[in-house]
């Protein structure tokens, strides 16, 4: 079964079977990697993974500049195309015309600059927290307070086509509306306790994404006198995310709408009272704790002179999802994670939803039919802005650091993949390395290269690269035998007919044999008999169940058996109780997984050789009548062979001794049995005698009554000859019978009776 299974194997791989590695065929191994999960341990530069498992090129992503900012929130493009970043640890605004000295054009005593927009005249607004304002700056750069809300949090800013600025705020839940002349008032009041996000629905509805409960508000905006008021019975739920907080609102020309949420829902005692956080003490950018809430960013009184930088970045506890919520208000997912957190969305240029995520700094791209695909990873911990430029380009903003970068236009030039070390556990020969894929990825438009290696780390005294390796169908490759192999994968054309991908790349190794080892044998007490748990032992009667000792475990390195190859499973054996039988229980492993084959010896104690007692077994337990061997010590010897796995002179074995045993099938004596009754006890006294074993139990019973213990003289009954007196009071005048009978620790039993008559003295 064995063999037909990696034939089978072999043939699927592509491989042909005489230009495999020879000989060793039960031995051929396959590391096959086609999981996005596996992909992901990889390095991927340039490269796209896909959830469903595939690798293909990645948009082109380049730093485009460096700020020297703990953290950037916010990007926006002016009317002229021109880049505006906002961020902190202290409330800046930076307009990028040359990315590499940006200029800026707002600085204010807050902690943060965490929203901004534009007006049509390219007036900048800047929302900044804690204890924040929102400040207007001319196009000319005169900067003033516009609007004061007094909240605590300003979250986000929307412009709408009238010119009227809504700023939500927290942690109040409100919504306020400020008109060009910059007087403003309560646009809305939410239940909720922060208004975490805002967008405009294709008629300038308001939409509004919440904290704690994962709302998406629409608020039907109405004008009196110019001035933007809530709608009557305005406020509609479109939808209730399934987490706690909703961080960016996205719609398309379609009439979409998209929600990113995060984090686990919580419970809050009390919303008016806020959740103090204190500053981080060190000048550096600092971890997110995993107490901080997503909305949390740190509440520092105004009279606290710190300029140390803050942190509020939640940790990844309860994940992240996306809905798409479609014109008439039917919703969908179209994303969730455990690990990843979801800050902001954008459109590609073809129209995919873009996620910016931490708190890894990966950029994720949504395919749709519930795909999507990890295109780049920057070195800060979190991206928190996406924003589209011209020609294609999308730029990019993270914090923990804070830098800019660009996604596209194109593909990368040259992407490449490194796969995850493969740890083979034993020295190993490489052999044939096959993959498949799309659009020309078996026929040179990826190059693969694999070395080899005996640490863990190929960082160091490692083979060179091998390669490059450009048919997909199966090349023998010329890395040196080792314990470790990695292989890479170059994407190499990803300009002429369609980009390719590759769903999988397996590599055949075949490790070298080592030899099976035998863990521990573990020697059953006398009289018990196992067997395999669907296997009946014969004879009449009720088998008795008795405990089977197991032997320790040993440490196997073991192998992953391939899919199409049924594991193995050990069932413990059952014991029972039956006579004359020993038995002998035993762990054994291989580390390359080889069936074995096993056989015991057994010697005398004082002999010399070993005498064969059973071959050819496959279970780890065995059982045999000892009847027809002589009473005496023994000695047992486990052989195990890996020959069933392997050709005869390529096969290894090991061995191993168990302790010491005994063999006793002749039963004790019983000598010198006598009832004496002249007085008014009898007494009857006896000797019991082994030919090697103690005396375990002796037992008596007096005219075929119940039977009793009886103790030794020396009350100790430890040695194979024990002397017994037992004194009996109360008889009756007449006959009367003793029996008596005695076990020695095997469960060899025998007895003996005598008659005596009781006088009448006796009786009184």
């Amino acid at each position: 079964m064995m063999r037909r299974t990696i034939l089978v194997c072999l043939l699927a791989a592509g491989m042909n079977l005489a230009e495999a590695i020879p000989a060793r065929a039960e031995h051929t191994r396959t590391w096959r990697q086609s999981d996005s999960s596996e992909f992901e341990k990889g390095t991927a530069k340039g490269v796209a993974i896909r959830s469903d498992g595939k690798l293909m090129p990645a948009p082109r992503f380049e730093s485009f500049s460096d700020p020297n900012m703990a953290y950037l929130w916010a990007l926006r493009l002016d009317s002229k195309g021109r880049l505006y970043a906002a961020g902190g640890s202290d409330a800046k605004v930076l307009r990028l015309d040359d990315a590499a000295k940006p200029t800026t054009v707002f600085e204010s005593p807050e902690l943060a600059a965490q929203a901004i927009a534009f007006d049509s005249r390219d007036n900048l607004y800047v929302g900044t927290s804690p204890d924040g304002k929102v400040y207007k700056v001319t196009a000319d750069g005169q900067k003033s307070v516009f609007f004061e809300p007094k909240t605590k949090y300003i979250w986000a800013l929307a412009m709408d086509a009238k010119g009227d600025l809504f700023v939500a705020t927290g942690d109040s839940g409100q919504i306020f509306v400020v008109g060009p002349d910059g007087k403003g008032q309560l646009f809305y009041q939410s239940d909720e306790r922060h208004a975490r996000s805002l967008a405009f629905d294709s008629k300038g509805n308001l939409l509004v994404g919440t904290d704690p409960s994962g709302l998406v508000l629409r608020i039907d905006v109405a004008r009196k006198d110019g001035q933007a008021l809530p709608a009557a019975g305005a406020s509609f739920v479109l939808y209730e995310t399934s987490k706690k907080e909703v961080t960016a609102l996205l719609t398309d020309e379609h009439g979409n709408l998209y929600a990113s949420a995060i984090g686990e829902k919580v419970r809050y005692p009390n919303p008016s009272v806020p959740v103090i956080i204190s500053p981080a003490p060190s000048q550096l950018p600092q971890a997110p704790s995993p107490q901080q809430s997503g909305i949390a960013m740190a509440q520092i009184q105004a009279q606290a002179q710190m300029t140390a930088p803050f942190s509020f970045f939640p940790s990844p506890s309860g994940g992240a999802e996306v809905v798409r919520i479609a014109a008439d208000g039917s919703p969908e997912s179209l994303w969730s994670s455990r690990d990843e957190i979801a800050f902001s969305m954008s459109f590609s240029p073809v129209g995919k939803v873009l996620l910016g995520t931490g708190n890894k700094g990966a950029i994720v791209e949504l395919e749709g039919q519930g795909i999507s695909s990890t295109i780049a990873k920057s070195a800060s911990a979190q991206v928190t802005s996406l924003i589209s430029g011209s020609d294609g380009k999308i730029y990019v903003a993270t914090a923990n650091p804070g830098k800019i970068f660009t996604l596209g236009p194109g593909y990368e030039s040259e992407g490449s993949f490194e796969s995850d070390t493969f740890d083979a556990k034993i020295f190993s020969h490489w052999g044939r390395l096959t993959w498949w894929g799309d659009n020309g990825a078996t026929s040179g438009k990826v190059a693969f290269y694999v070395r080899s290696g005996n640490t863990s780390s190929p960082e160091k005294n490692w083979s060179a690269w091998s390669g490059p390796y450009k048919n997909g169908s199966g090349d023998a490759i010329s890395c040196p035998p080792a314990r470790f192999v990695q292989w890479k994968a170059v994407f190499l054309d990803t300009d002429h007919g369609g980009a390719p991908n590759v769903s999988w790349v397996s590599l055949a190794y075949q490790p070298k044999n080592v030899a099976p080892e035998i863990d521990d044998v573990a020697i059953q007490d006398p009289g018990v008999r196992v067997q395999g748990f669907a296997q009946q032992l014969s004879g009449p009667g009720t088998q008795t169940p008795a405990q089977v000792r197991m032997p320790q475990r040993g440490g196997a390195v073991g192998f992953q058996a391939p899919p199409s190859v049924q594991p193995k499973i050990d069932v413990p054996p059952q014991g029972f109780q039956d006579k004359g039988y020993q038995s002998v229980v035993w762990s054994a492993h291989d580390d390359n997984d080889d069936d074995l084959i096993f056989s015991i010896y057994y010697r005398g104690q004082g002999e010399q050789n070993w005498r064969l007692l059973k071959d050819k077994i496959t279970q780890r337990f065995y059982s045999w009548d000892t009847t027809t061997m002589p009473d005496g010590a023994y000695y047992l010897k486990i052989v195990g062979s890996d020959s069933p796995s392997n050709p005869p002179d390529q096969a290894l074995s090991a061995e191993r001794e168990a302790d010491r045993f005994e063999i006793a099938n002749t039963p004790p004596r019983i000598e010198n049995l006598v009832a004496q009754s002249n007085s008014p006890t009898a007494v009857v006294s006896f000797e019991a005698v082994s030919a090697s074993t103690p005396i375990e139990r002796a037992q008596y019973s007096v005219d075929a009554g119940d039977w009793l213990i009886a103790f030794p003289t020396g009350l100790l009954s430890d040695s194979p000859k024990e002397t017994y007196q037992i004194h009996l009071a109360g008889l009756a005048p007449g006959e009367h019978t003793i029996a008596v009978q005695v076990s020695d620790r095997f469960g060899n039993t025998t007895a003996a009776k005598t008659t005596f008559t009781a006088s009448s003295h006796a009786a009184k």
